[in-house]
């Protein structure tokens, strides 16, 4: 019962894929939480005969202790259950493990978290327009890989099939790595003597960076070892990397044109923001500070039949007022926003 499998349950109840859950944790103050939440239905603090009567089974723990959690679930297990699944970050050594196990097993990874772990913190929406990566192999049971596909389908997020071992090898480089990138930036800034000068001028790109360095660290240490050896392989490209734009310091158009090389990649991204998020048309509005400006801003939209999909505050520099990005669904949208908003005197671009 941390983030993700708290994120999975609510999201199965949340459209409707499941009419009980039952949740199994060794901490029970997590099992308290997520009956207080509405997280689950059920809190089982020990494995027992409820398990073989489940129609999908998760296992959401660490990396490092699945294969074991695996094999304390499996005397209970019944062929009953359409599927048995998994949120692991690594799956060559996981998969075989848990094939071996559990009947119907298929590997699966949602590709979405947030520095913020356990279950108080979850949310169904932390998978909507998410990667849900699925690894099936030859052994797998064609009616079990389907039964995911639906699941994965079914709260909102997208699947990609792929081999074990391919996971490994690509998500070392846009997840493992990134992680150690971002526990590395933070080691240099708070073992430096003036770490307090340096983190009061940490602004939002060193902020940005290293957000995953705040996220659980046995989770994210189980994740780095025990995909180790594509780790090792995606450092040495990274310090390949490193060396180049090192020596590009004391060469301005070497330094440019990487710079460049980098920017068409990062600008080629799906238009995702978080995931494979549909478009949204943006405004930006500038807000006077005072209270209930934000609730007139809503109401305003609302009355006009504008319904705001995405908000986030721009700035807040104690200016006198507040810069508001709101995204809207069509370029429609937009428009009647617009023009909502600049009748009532608002500065809108």
């Amino acid at each position: 019962m941390g983030l993700l499998g708290g994120s999975v349950a609510l999201a199965l109840k949340e459209h409707g894929l499941a009419s009980e859950v039952h949740g199994y944790d060794l901490d029970a103050s997590a099992l308290d939480t997520a009956l207080a939440l509405g997280v689950v239905d059920r809190a089982h603090p020990t494995l027992g005969a409820w398990i073989a009567d489940l129609d999908v089974g998760v296992l959401a723990a660490p990396v490092g202790a699945l294969a074991a959690l695996a094999a304390a679930v499996a005397p209970w297990a019944s062929p009953r259950t359409r599927l048995w699944t998994d949120v692991g970050s690594v799956k060559g050594a996981v998969v075989p493990a848990l094939e071996r196990a559990l009947p119907r097993f298929v590997g699966g990874h949602p590709m979405a978290g947030r520095e913020t772990p356990g279950v108080q913190h979850a949310f169904a929406g932390l998978l909507e327009s998410a990667v849900w990566v699925v690894t099936p192999t030859a052994d797998s049971d064609p009616d079990a890989v389907a039964a995911l596909l639906d699941l994965v389908r079914g709260v909102g997020a997208y699947p990609f099939e792929i081999a074990p071992g391919e996971h490994d090898r690509l998500v070392a480089r846009v997840s493992h790595v990134p992680y150690l990138l971002a526990v590395a930036l933070t080691l240099v800034v708070g073992r430096h003597a003036e770490r307090e000068r340096l983190l009061f001028l940490s602004a939002g790109g060193f902020r940005d960076l290293t957000r995953v360095a705040s996220g659980a660290p046995a989770m994210s240490r189980d994740m780095v070892a025990e995909n180790r050896e594509s780790v090792r392989a995606a450092l040495t490209e990274v310090r390949a990397v490193l060396d180049e734009l090192e020596a590009a310091l004391d060469a301005p158009d070497a330094m440019l044109a990487r710079a460049r090389e980098a920017k068409i990649a990062r600008d080629a991204l799906p238009v995702v923001k978080r995931a494979l998020l549909p478009p949204l048309f943006d405004l930006v509005v500038a807000l006077p500070d005072r209270p209930l400006e934000l609730a007139r801003l809503a109401t305003l939209l609302g009355d006009a039949g504008v319904n705001i999909r995405d908000i986030e505050v721009l700035k807040v520099r104690g200016t006198g007022g507040e810069a508001m990005r709101v995204g809207v669904g069509s370029d429609d949208d937009r428009e009647r926003a617009r023009a909502v908003l600049e009748a009532r005197g608002y500065r809108v671009r």
